[in-house]
């Protein structure tokens, strides 16, 4: 069948066929209609109707004056609307109004109809609209031919449609040959497919693709380029979609970003430079220990800045009897050094490069010589750092030696190793290693000057500190020791945590008057002397008066008549803290007096007769008896706390005071608060802080009966220890603590007399106490094989983890514990 007559060589088919791309009635608003020789509309079209919002069976036959203009300019219209069926063609604009009631400006173009006389033909734009296509025609032109960034529009097939000169520029190609060609016409495959892959993304409507960085090619006119050769791009993405919402394309614009890229590789490396020092700067040196601190370098500088590291300190350092240099072939660098710490990400390597000669390789701990001739040696002898030629190790690719030297003392070194993949040791990073290197190499020197009197320190402080973190029935501790700023001489300053039986605890803190061993000695003698006093279980006054007998002995006797002894001195306050009753009992030896903080009151200095300080003599120590509220703090401290030449004694009392009251409830923190507000006062005297919170125990803790002294209470009292446990889930306990009580109250009939008391306590162990009213204390004996009794107290000590007896001021408490 024939298609008919064709235009410009095209089917006269297509004429029918609407693209997907829209046409132009999707950007401006057109509209048709005809008017008949009597001025009254006679045809309507579709677009009409949308233009003014009339459908075509209200438009048709009436006055499109009245129909479609305002009622104040009727009389204009009429007047145009019989020029216009006189013949004359007119082309202007008219206000109307359309669906909404809102006013527009429309133009029209009003043609004489030559087959109807008197007719017409109107054409009606939407100027409003026209006029914004055309600010947006000009405005994208602007983009294009003015701005300097690069911009271009890839069709829906995704090749160039249009570019700008910028964008040319960029790629190195005319703006005229870019039109038509795809990504893999301008950048390498692998960027070709990744700018491909977000074309496709963007086009399908997956969203604009921001900031998209990839390398393209160098054109001939570049003048700076990144380190792989090509150029770094930073794209930006999005759809270009017409009126009716189909897509035309991707719009897209390109920025040249190489010079940023080099830039933010260069400021990243140096940030990254500086955020090593600073670490080394916080975690090298933390100790003065020689193996530690060549550790945290490698900690520091492994895997941050190379792949493998290893620290060699020469033998006669770590011995400590002679200097660095000192010891045979340290002049030429051939001394022998021991390998303190190893440290490396790369498995299988080896940890020495570039030694001429067969030098054995050294696991941490070992000792190792290089030979003279090697870049290690020569590194030892010169002390300046030497970068050797790669070695037969296939695995790393550069190497550097970096000496470790301080107050112009060569102490070893390091050396530096990056792996295969790792980019070579620069000027800058020898720069950095060796800044690394030297701030180790001070704390090294530092252990080297300082570390036998460490040793010493160590030991002393073993001696002035509880071992472990103590542990109190009922009490939350914590404690500080801080020494005094004379690093030569150590004070008499100390505390102790004694745990007692009954859920009782042994608070101490003294200070030896003095400095230098003959305090520490005196210290050591005098906190052993309570330790001991306190598990006879004696009451605080007891202790104390003991311990004057002991300071005033410890100078010993006069050899001949007349001769002077030394005499010490040492302030002392003995506290027992019984977690049952809540109650303390304090007893001082001219020592300062504790501080009590309790809930919702002020902290005040408990008011404890101070007495005379031990080794003086001659007067007896007062006891006080003090009730301490659940969530209470109690401290203990030494005059360095609040005494220095700096302020009076009530000033640093009082500080301490207000310290506490608006310091934290935790009591850790707590200690930590109040160092820092008194510390800028300390330094003239060491400092020890002990501080016990009160955490009262759970009511259902403690388990109390009084039994008659009859046989009966001897099951009596199993009934109810048994009863007690099985309550609290204690059954394993069950046994052996029946087995146990039956014995204790027992020997509490037939030993002692008068009424019989049993007591558990439940706290970090079951504790069972039995009471009674005879003095005589139970002694634990081997029994023969005639004899008939006497090894109650064996089984006792068989089954239980601790038992022992206790004077009261009516008879005598035997108890034991059971491990929960």
């Amino acid at each position: 069948m024939h298609a008919g007559p064709s235009l410009g060589g095209r089917p006269a088919d297509d004429w029918d066929v609407q693209g997907k791309a829209g046409s132009i009635y999707d950007y401006i608003r057109v509209a048709t209609f005809a008017i008949g020789p009597d001025g009254r509309i006679t045809q309507w079209s579709g677009r009409a109707a949308e233009f003014f919002g009339v459908p075509a069976e209200e438009a048709v036959g009436t006055d499109p004056v009245t129909t479609l203009m305002p009622r104040e300019l009727w009389q204009r219209g009429r007047a145009r609307m019989e020029s216009i069926l006189a013949g004359e063609e007119w082309v202007g604009t008219a206000p109307y109004r359309d669906a909404t009631g809102a006013e527009g400006l429309a133009e029209l173009y009003v043609m004489p109809d030559s087959g109807t006389p008197g007719g017409a033909t109107c054409l009606a734009v939407d100027l409003g609209r026209l006029r914004r296509i055309e600010t947006d025609l000009a405005a994208s032109e602007a983009v294009f031919g003015q701005t300097p960034t690069g911009f271009f529009l890839f069709d829906n097939e995704l090749r160039l449609q249009r570019v700008n000169q910028a964008f040319a520029t960029a790629v190195g190609l005319p703006a005229c040959e870019l039109p038509g060609l795809s990504p893999y016409d301008l950048f390498l495959p692998g960027e070709a497919d990744r700018l491909m892959v977000a074309l496709r993304k963007v086009l399908s409507g997956g969203g604009p693709i921001v900031d998209l960085r990839f390398t393209g090619a160098v054109p001939r006119t570049a003048t700076v380029q990144s380190r792989d050769g090509g150029r770094r791009w930073a794209i930006s993405l999005y759809r270009l979609n017409g009126a009716n919402g189909h897509p035309m394309g991707v719009a897209g614009q390109v920025l040249d970003v190489t010079s940023r890229h080099i830039a933010e590789r260069e400021a990243a490396g140096v940030r990254r430079s500086l955020a090593l020092l600073n670490e080394a700067s916080t975690h090298i040196g933390s100790t003065l220990d020689l193996e530690t601190t060549a550790k945290e370098l490698l900690d520091v500088i492994v895997p941050q800045f190379c792949d493998l590291a290893t620290v060699d300190l020469y033998t006669a350092l770590l011995s400590g009897d002679s200097g660095p240099t000192a010891g045979p072939g340290a002049s030429d660098g051939s001394g022998e050094l021991r390998r303190v710490a190893v440290s490396s990400v790369v498995g299988g390597a080896s940890s020495v490069l570039g030694a001429e000669g067969a030098v054995p390789v050294a696991e941490a701990g070992g000792s190792l010589c290089y030979p003279r001739r090697s870049p290690h040696a020569r590194a030892l002898r010169t002390g300046r750092s030497v970068v050797p030629q790669p070695g037969p190790d296939p695995l790393l690719r550069s190497t550097l030696v970096v000496p470790l030297v301080a107050r112009d003392q060569v102490l070893g070194l390091v050396q530096l190793s990056r792996a295969i993949g790792s980019e070579p040791f620069d000027a800058r990073d020898v720069a950095i290693a060796e800044e690394l290197v030297a701030r180790a190499a001070v704390c090294v020197d530092n252990a080297r000057l300082y570390r036998r009197e460490h040793e010493r320190a160590l030991i002393l402080q073993r001696s002035l500190l509880p071992p472990g973190k103590p542990a109190a029935s009922g009490l939350e501790i914590a404690r500080r020791y801080l020494p005094s700023n004379n690093n030569t001489e150590v004070g008499g300053d100390w505390f102790d945590v004694i745990p007692l039986p009954g859920s009782r605890t042994a608070l101490v803190i003294g200070d030896v008057m003095g400095r230098g061993l003959r305090a520490a000695v005196a210290m050591g003698q005098l906190r052993t002397a309570v330790r001991t006093l306190a598990m006879l279980d004696l009451d605080p006054a007891e202790v104390l008066s003991a311990l004057d007998e002991i300071a005033r002995g410890l100078g010993g006797e006069p050899t001949v008549p007349g001769e002077e002894v030394e005499v010490y001195l040492a302030t002392c306050v003995y506290a027992v803290y019984d977690a049952v009753k809540q109650r303390c009992v304090f007893a001082n030896a001219g020592h300062l007096p504790p501080v009590l903080l309790a809930p919702d009151e002020p902290a005040r200095m408990l008011e404890v007769p101070p007495g005379l300080p031990l080794g003086v003599g001659g007067e007896p120590f007062e006891e006080v008896e003090v009730t301490l509220p659940d969530g209470a703090v109690l401290g203990l401290y030494t005059d360095g706390l609040v005494e220095s030449r700096k302020h009076q004694l009530d000033e640093g009392l009082r500080a301490f005071r207000t310290a506490l009251n608006g310091g934290s409830r935790e009591l850790e923190r707590l200690c930590d608060e109040v160092l820092d507000e008194l510390i800028p006062h300390h330094g003239e005297d060491d400092i020890a802080l002990l501080m016990a919170k009160v955490q009262a125990l759970p009511e259902d803790s403690v388990g109390d009966w009084r039994l008659p002294a009859e046989l009966t209470s001897v099951g009596k009292a199993r009934e109810l220890a048994c009863s007690w446990l099985l309550v609290r889930g204690l059954d394993e306990l069950v046994d052996t603590t029946e087995l146990l009580v039956s014995e204790l109250v027992t020997n509490a009939l037939r030993h002692g007399h008068g009424e019989i008391r049993l007591r558990l306590l439940r706290d970090r162990t079951v504790v069972c106490e039995v009471w009674d009213d005879g003095y005589a204390q139970p002694r634990q004996r081997r029994a023969q094989e005639t004899d008939e009794g006497g090894r109650g107290l064996q089984l006792v000590s068989l089954l239980a983890e601790r038992w022992g007896s206790r004077r009261t001021p009516n008879g005598k408490i035997v108890w034991f514990e059971l491990a929960l």
